[in-house]
């Protein structure tokens, strides 16, 4: 799977950053200390500069930094046997059933018992600068673009990454709001060799994503295991279009359709209305939590893994993502960041997280 290791504190450039995905490697510092880091891919930039003012502020550590899909983030505590001092995800929902509902074979616990919830975002439709239908995208025009085989569209696998089952949502919502019943359909069908299935319970569409998800030969739809894979794919040409966090496309230079509301996941107007799909993956890996995912707001949220090598280190750095200097760097790279923190059960959480949580940004 997709992974990018820290070495040093530069930032690659979108196209060695697409290459570097396929690679870890070590740090290779010489620091007295290292904390353990992993995050969404869509958080590269700005951790990547959180890390670099954490080790200027605290002489000797080493911030050792990696990034994946969210849903492999936690898949690499829980299953893969690395062992992080924090873990972020793009989505709060992910935590609980993946950490609090499964424990560490080695100690008998929940592999967590507490998350922050620290930032948000919005989707947005990223338009290659080298389409030739780049002129073409619209707030009206992109549904039926996509529909287009001739419109090259790319997507985050959302067996691994919430920003792809997140644009699954969008096209769901997006049928409600463009008076076209068929829209998911028309957009999907035929493009994976096992199809993406759509139910209604209750008044919610419920999507359903396959164990094997694959394209078809010829299909337009590119899948990549994140999100920000798709950036060089855009930068290059490649693609014509693809789903992103508003946030990465900004931070590329990216162009981008802003979504209607009713449809981007990042308006607490809307939340109602994001309640009415919901995501399940069909994964016999996750057999034991069923994971389904609703609808609902953007929300980031990270923990501290029971089994965390260095907790005490792990706790400063989440106290200096929440500092002054932490909100100054998530905003300086278009990253935003919830006014008020949130902990879902602050009683578990450790005393220094929750009084950094009492002084909102």
């Amino acid at each position: 799977m997709s992974v990018w290791r820290r070495a040093g504190a530069a930032l690659l450039p979108a196209a060695a950053l697409a290459a570097a995905l396929l690679f870890a490697g070590g740090c290779g510092g010489t620091a007295d200390r290292q904390v353990h880091v992993m995050y969404a891919g869509s958080l590269i930039v700005p951790f990547e500069h959180l890390a670099a003012a954490f080790e200027r502020a605290h002489p000797g550590i080493d911030v050792v930094t990696e990034s994946h899909g969210s849903i492999q983030v936690l898949r690499h505590v829980t299953e893969l046997g690395d062992r992080e001092d924090v873990v972020v995800t793009a989505d709060e929902q992910l935590i609980p059933p993946l950490m609090y509902e499964r424990d560490d074979p080695a100690t008998g616990r929940p592999w967590a018992d507490w998350s922050l919830s620290f930032a948000t975002n919005r989707l947005v439709l990223a338009v290659s600068p080298k389409s030739e239908l780049k002129d073409r995208f619209t707030p009206e025009s992109w549904p039926k673009l996509l529909v287009s085989p001739g419109t090259r569209f790319g997507l985050a696998d959302p067996r691994f990454d919430a920003a792809g089952y997140r644009a699954l949502m969008v096209l769901q919502l997006a049928e409600r709001h463009y008076g076209d019943p068929f829209l998911f359909e028309d957009v999907t069908m035929g493009r994976f060799t096992h199809p993406i299935l759509v139910g209604r319970e209750a008044g919610v569409y419920a999507v359903e994503v396959p164990e094997i998800l694959e394209t078809t030969s010829g299909s337009n739809i590119v899948l990549r295991g994140a999100s920000i894979q798709l950036v060089a794919l855009l930068e290059s040409g490649d693609l014509d279009c693809a789903f992103e966090y508003e946030s990465v496309a900004r931070q590329h230079g990216l162009t981008f359709v802003a979504l209607p509301a009713a449809l981007d996941l990042g308006h607490p107007s809307r939340r109602a209305g994001y309640r009415r799909v919901s995501v399940r993956l069909d994964f016999q890996r996750f057999a034991s939590v069923k994971p389904e995912f609703t609808g609902g707001l953007i929300r980031y949220a990270l923990t501290i893994p029971e089994n965390a090598p260095e907790p005490t280190l792990a706790e400063e750095f989440v106290t200096f993502l929440l500092g002054d200097e932490g909100a100054r760097i998530m905003r300086g790279d278009a990253q935003p960041v919830l006014a008020r923190p949130r902990l879902d059960h602050p009683d578990n959480a450790p005393e220094e997280v929750r009084q950094a949580c009492e002084h909102p940004w």
